[in-house]
């Protein structure tokens, strides 16, 4: 059960002039059943928004822009993101821009991102990557539950520190939670903690001294080994990148220098999967190139 977050104007300020964001925003798309896919429902509390639903290639699937006016998350802040999508409906959702994950003076910031895909769905969460400042302390979890056939595709690119400015992640901290369910089974389940300045961001079994890590996960009962395969065969033109098949699931790693690179060579994997998975060719949202 997800907490109800108070409305924007319920806010309450902290120490100093800074001010906590309590943002709730819940999306539901649906099928007719004449082939078109909606946004049925739609529901925002506080500073987290969505723009009208899009259709960039046809009615089919409807692709949604979330918006953040604060532009961040800061210490103190709760966000919360409820998504579900009906029997057969497709959804893509992405950002305007790279999210950020700002330094706190103490309190702990949190993301919750809970997703559901009924029989026959499909949805893609695909935001641009999250620039993690140093000094941060923050917590985001994600959690999806998958019914029957549905299919998710869902990224998450990290660059920890501002390194275009010589900024490096070297105090503060955060934790990351994943869980993907199909039919109440467990079929993924993971939690890791990076800190700054720890040794895992220097250690050959941690970052390596990289400062982008990123992780696409496709949940799917129809990943073969030939789709293994083609993914294996696509590499990353800077850093490193895995491919690993497990039961009903496809993970992909990146670790590299740029942020750039990493979302280049998960979009490619993606180009490769959608058309087996979600039955349609990539079409890159036309934000991500503005």
């Amino acid at each position: 059960m997800l907490a109800i977050c108070p409305p924007l104007e319920e806010a309450r300020p902290v120490a100093g002039t800074q001010q906590r964001w309590y943002a709730r925003l819940e999306l539901g798309f649906e099928a007719p059943g004449d082939g078109r896919t909606v946004l049925a429902h739609r529901l925002h509390k506080g500073p987290l928004r969505v723009q009208k639903a899009l259709y960039p290639e046809g009615p089919e699937v409807c692709h949604a822009l979330i918006l953040h006016p604060p532009a961040g998350i800061a210490g103190g802040d709760e966000l919360t993101l409820q998504v579900t999508v009906g029997e057969g409906a497709k959804a893509l959702i992405t950002t305007p821009g790279a999210g950020k994950w700002y330094r706190s003076n103490g309190p702990l910031a949190r993301q919750t991102l809970d997703f559901e895909v009924a029989a026959g769905g499909v949805l893609e969460w695909l935001p641009q990557e999250s620039i993690v400042f140093d000094r941060v302390k923050g917590h985001t979890e994600t959690r999806v539950r998958l019914a029957g056939d549905a299919v998710f595709i869902g990224l998450d690119l990290l660059c920890l520190g501002r390194t275009a400015s010589g900024e490096r992640f070297t105090e503060g901290s955060l934790r990351l939670a994943s869980r993907i369910e199909r039919d109440g089974k467990l079929i993924w389940s993971e939690q890791g903690l990076i800190e700054g300045g720890s040794r895992l961001l220097e250690s050959p079994v941690g970052l390596c001294g990289q400062p982008v890590t990123g992780t696409l996960l496709v949940a799917s009962e129809s990943i073969d080994a030939s789709l293994l395969a083609a993914c294996r065969e696509i590499r990353p033109t800077v850093g490193e990148g895995a491919v690993t098949r497990l039961p009903g699931l496809l993970v992909a790693r990146y670790l590299g220098p740029s942020g750039e690179p990493a979302r280049a060579w998960f979009v490619a994997l993606w180009a490769a999967l959608r058309p087996a998975l979600a039955g349609r060719a990539a079409s890159v949202p036309r934000i991500w190139h503005t």
